[in-house]
């Protein structure tokens, strides 16, 4: 098969155990990045250009698309969409997952289970807004975030005021959330391909902060996860529409909390504390669904 990953960054270790494992099945992939990608939107001869060039069509794409270029992105997987191509995460799912309010509703409305969660715009609301979650302490996050970066524990109510407020003084559009305090710094990455679980790792804090995000100094090993936790992970990747999603629940007393969905999640984390070939899963999945040859939806 013709496979393209959609990354700005070839070198990151999730492109390239990707294109390492599609090889080594013996497909053709290309490594594209999306913002030199540009588009015929046409219904006759729909097509996507790179570097000049027109691309040939592709049997599947794998999107590996940065928060930074989310609404550019997901345009040009959608275009390969247009054209007939696979993706491994649809672009519409990836657009859900990554408008952290708009899932966290999603999740909500199914009856996902979650920290309880706050919105709001008018700084009058702020008292009320606390209250709402509990109080002190409590966990602010901006809507844009992404790697545990703009999330503040704020562990006194007047600090969370001050949070919230300067946050709102720069426009941003924040969360605020429960804060677990059972779960002591410590999630769970639940890797979900299909309706499987294929692989999860518990993660845990570095000494003084409470973010698992390994890139900001967590570890990780191997876990055992419970069927209800297996279970909840699988119905919110579903709940998104994503095939693949990475699911971080946190594990409090009244059970298995999801904390946020992830369309495309890191492979070196997970791949090295467990020690499966998750891009080979990936491509297994492709190989099971793409259409090899199957003609672009626009062909005239």
């Amino acid at each position: 098969m013709k496979m393209a990953i959609l990354s700005r960054d070839e070198s990151l270790y999730s492109c390239r155990r990707l294109r390492e494992a599609a090889e080594q099945r013996g497909h053709f992939i290309q490594i594209l990045d999306p913002l030199s990608c540009y588009m015929n939107i046409n219904p006759a001869s729909a097509a996507v250009h790179y570097r000049g060039e027109p691309l040939g069509h592709f049997d599947a794409v794998i999107p590996r698309i940065g928060t930074p270029i989310t609404f550019y992105g997901t345009a040009v997987l959608r275009q390969f969409e247009m054209c007939g191509s696979y993706p491994l995460n649809k672009s519409a799912a990836i657009t859900c997952a990554r408008d952290k309010l708009r899932s966290l509703q999603l999740l909500a409305r199914e009856g996902i289970d979650m920290p309880v969660t706050g919105f709001a715009s008018s700084p009058d609301d702020t008292q009320d807004l606390i209250a709402m979650v509990g109080g002190a302490p409590l966990v602010v996050k901006l809507v844009e975030g992404t790697q545990g970066i703009g999330v503040v524990l704020a562990e006194t109510r007047q600090a969370a005021e001050s949070v919230i407020d300067a946050f709102r003084g720069l426009n941003a559009h924040i969360l605020v959330q429960e804060f677990i305090k059972e779960a002591q710094g410590h999630d769970i990455r639940c890797l979900v391909i299909g309706k499987q679980v294929v692989a999860a790792i518990e993660r845990a804090a570095k000494e003084g902060d409470f973010r698992s995000n390994l890139h900001r100094g967590g570890k990780a090993h191997p876990v055992i996860i419970t069927g209800q936790e297996r279970d909840i992970a699988i119905k919110a990747a579903a709940t998104l529409g994503l095939e693949i999603a990475g699911v971080d629940i946190l594990r409090a007393h009244r059970g298995p909390l999801v904390m946020e969905v992830n369309a495309s999640p890191g492979l070196e984390g997970i791949e090295t504390t467990s020690g499966l070939d998750i891009a080979g899963m990936m491509i297994n999945w492709i190989e099971r669904h793409a259409i090899p040859g199957h003609p672009p939806k626009t062909a005239g």
